[in-house]
């Protein structure tokens, strides 16, 4: 595994500490612009996000009401939130994703937060079957910088007629407020098919619908054992009763290597494990060696 300059970065752990400190929304940018991921997962209210009640048992009891199918961009970190929001929005009549869009640090060549492999995470839409847009981002970068990249992507997909961007945040209400400010500052709206729902329910969800996953980052509660678990029904029975079992708050990130909508699994080997500021961080190859097949994504 790549060393400081051009491995998984010491700022995950830091990105996720501070987002419990200084509040979430503040440190989305920060967190991403350092090459950490998408929203940083360290802060909120507990592993339930409140429910959000009917407005009348008649408009509970009604179907929605048919209209244009509206094309979504999904933001993808790679691991099982943004699957399990994919299966959501493809069984929604409503929407169609065109694509996926990751940040990733340009320096490293790694997804944001997760620390995978930019190839991986490029073999995971090939897989899928859909467009991948990446948005580089410099390293180091301030959030100036990374929301004046944010918005020209915004802008470009805009321009290709995208109007909503879906995301698989759970429950923490102030990163949910600041991207959808973002995505009002670009005339476009923010989707979040997982919102509010029990965590635990959606942990089972995920094992339940075949999607596979493996363990590529651990906080301080878990430490380096749990580096390399499947997400499984052992390893939700085996987390502490402190863990979220989404990992919501930042104690985990997984990889997704196969899915009912993956085409084919993503080959990979387990690399070696690397400790960066408190967090434990396993690096994955690619099993097949050389470059991968087929495009790489795209910069917006």
């Amino acid at each position: 595994m790549d060393r400081p300059s051009g491995g998984v970065q010491a700022a995950g752990g830091a990105g996720l500490r501070a987002a419990a400190r200084h509040g979430a929304a503040r440190a989305v940018a920060g967190a991403e612009a350092r090459g950490t991921g998408h929203a940083p997962k360290g802060a909120g209210p507990g592993w339930r996000g409140a429910r959000p009640g009917p407005v009348g048992a008649r408009a509970a009891a009604a179907p929605p009401a048919p209209g244009p199918v509206r094309p979504v961009v999904l933001s993808w970190s790679g691991g099982k939130d943004s699957a399990l929001a994919l299966a959501r929005l493809a069984a929604d009549p409503q929407v169609r994703v065109v694509g996926l869009l990751a940040t990733s640090n340009e320096v490293t060549g790694r997804i944001s937060i997760h620390g995978v492999r930019r190839a991986l995470v490029e073999a995971q839409a090939r897989a899928l079957g859909l467009p991948l847009w990446w948005v580089p981002l410099p390293d180091p970068c301030s959030n100036a910088d990374y929301e004046e990249r944010m918005a020209r992507a915004l802008a470009r997909l805009a321009g290709r007629g995208v109007r909503a961007v879906a995301f698989g945040d759970l429950f923490l209400a102030d990163i949910r407020a600041y991207r959808e400010g973002q995505l009002a500052r670009a005339g476009m709206t923010a989707l979040f098919p997982l919102w509010g729902k029990d965590t635990r329910e959606l942990a089972g969800e995920v094992v339940a619908s075949g999607i596979r996953a493996v363990v590529v980052a651990s906080g301080p509660d878990l430490g380096p054992r749990w580096l390399g678990r499947p997400y499984d029904a052992r390893f939700l029975a085996e987390l502490p009763a402190t863990v979220d079992p989404c990992g919501e708050r930042g104690e985990f990130h997984t990889f997704v290597y196969d899915g009912p909508a993956f085409r084919e699994p993503v080959a990979f080997r387990p690399g070696e494990r690397v400790e960066r500021g408190g967090f434990w961080y396993l690096d994955l190859l690619p099993a097949a060696p050389g470059e991968p097949d087929g495009s790489p994504g795209r910069a917006l």
